[in-house]
This record gives structure tokens, sequence and C-alpha cells, in this order.
């Protein structure tokens, strides 16, 4: 099977995370999600991925309601960590060698992030999550997935969602949204489609990266985009 992506950033939400929960981790939907992966990597695809933290804690949200925000943005990337641990752990009972490396240096539970070692993995097949964001306060999940995107060469950025695709506006409470199939980084930008943040946007224009955003609800929607199947929303240059 020809592949349009051979190696991928996997940009998942903390919030994907809880299925159906109030918060935490769902082990079925962590189990699903690592099926769904293992797909992805039989097919020959080198995949790293960047998980938030929305589930268990959110630094932006901590520092709107009192907290410092480098202590907030600090805890938020902690929980990355955890996150990116439960994935490993369903990963491999899934039968997909993996490896967590962290922004922030934890030897006792996972790698130090090294580029060179992470594309070392990359190229003998095994899936690596990158932990801890940028390792700095002030910047997102989004903006820590577009940065590895680029160390690693990844050919595409799939950021996977529980819509599919971008919108003019949320598709939950406005019927009458339209879905955008292509669209420009200054799109995205100037519309104020909050697809990820400005600085993760900025980032991906600047080396031309391209992000798909589907649908990850959806069973099999990953591997159809590996595939080169039409799905989901593409921004790119115009």
């Amino acid at each position: 099977m020809e592949l349009k992506y051979n190696r991928i950033l996997l940009k998942l939400s903390g919030e994907a995370l809880m299925g159906n929960d109030a918060f935490g981790i769902n082990t079925d939907v962590l189990d699903a999600i690592s099926k769904e992966i293992k797909e992805i990597v039989d097919l020959g695809v080198e995949i790293g991925i960047v998980i938030g933290a929305g589930n268990i804690f959110r630094g932006v949200k901590g520092a709107s309601q009192g907290m410092d925000r480098t202590a907030a943005d600090n805890m938020g990337m902690l929980a990355t960590v955890i996150n990116s641990l439960a994935l490993q752990d369903a990963l491999e009972r899934n039968g997909v060698v993996t490896r967590v490396m962290s922004a922030i240096a934890m030897r006792l539970v996972c790698e130090p992030y090294i580029r060179r070692r992470a594309t070392r993995h990359l190229e003998k097949g095994r899936v690596v999550i990158f932990a801890a964001g940028t390792g700095n306060p002030y910047f997102t999940t989004d903006s820590a997935g577009v940065l590895r995107a680029l160390e690693i060469d990844a050919d595409v950025i799939i950021k996977a969602t529980k819509v599919d695709g971008v919108y003019d506006k949320d598709p939950v409470l406005h019927d009458d949204a339209i879905k955008f199939d292509i669209l420009s980084y200054d799109d995205v930008l100037t519309k104020n489609l909050r697809v990820m943040d400005a600085a993760g946007i900025a980032l991906a224009k600047e080396d031309s990266k391209p992000i798909l955003v589907l649908n990850m609800t959806e069973n099999g929607n990953i591997r159809r985009a590996v595939c080169g199947e039409t799905i989901g929303s593409l921004i790119k240059h115009s």
C-alpha cells in the first residue's frame, strides 16, 4: 500500500482520553486509540505523538483562577507526562514498542528529549511520545506539537479532535456552520479560527508544515488520512 505520509506527528487532546467521563483517563478510550495507532504502525508509518493535559489540569485555566501562570503551566506539563505514560502502557499492551521522551528530565520514568535519539527511535519503528510540552511555561501543547514535528521532520501534523474538520464557527452550537476542506495559515489567523494557538500556526507557516484536522472518534480516520484519502480539513499555504 502506498502511503501519503511516512512520518507523522499526531496531536491528541487530553480531553480525548476522558471519553464520556468527567475527568481523568478512560481505559477503554485509551485502548481504542492504541489499537488505531497500531494499525498505522503496521502500515510502516513512523509516529510521534504529543498529548495535552486538559483531562487532568489546564495551565491557562489555573492561571485564570488566580494561580501564578508559570506554576500553573508547569503543573500542566507534568500532567502531560501522566497521559504519555498511560498511552505508552496501552500501546505496549497492544504490541507497539513505545518510548516516552520528556522535555523536563525525569529519568526514573522516561527518557529526556534528545532530537537525534528521537529520530533514531522513529527509524527503528518505535512510537515516540513527546511529553512535558516544550519544557517552558507560556507555550501550549499545540505549539509543542508543531515544534516536535519540525524537529523530527514529520510530513504532516495530524490534529485529532472530536469534530470532522475546521468550521467557521462551532458546529455543535450552530447548525449553519460551514466546514473548510482546505484553508491557509493566514485564513486561520485572520478569521480567528480556534484550530490551535497562533504561535503554533505561525511556526507551521514559517516551515510550510501542513496541518490536517480530523475526527478521531470515528475509527479508521487516521489510517485513511495517511493512506491519502481526502478527509478532515487541511491547512497549508494557499
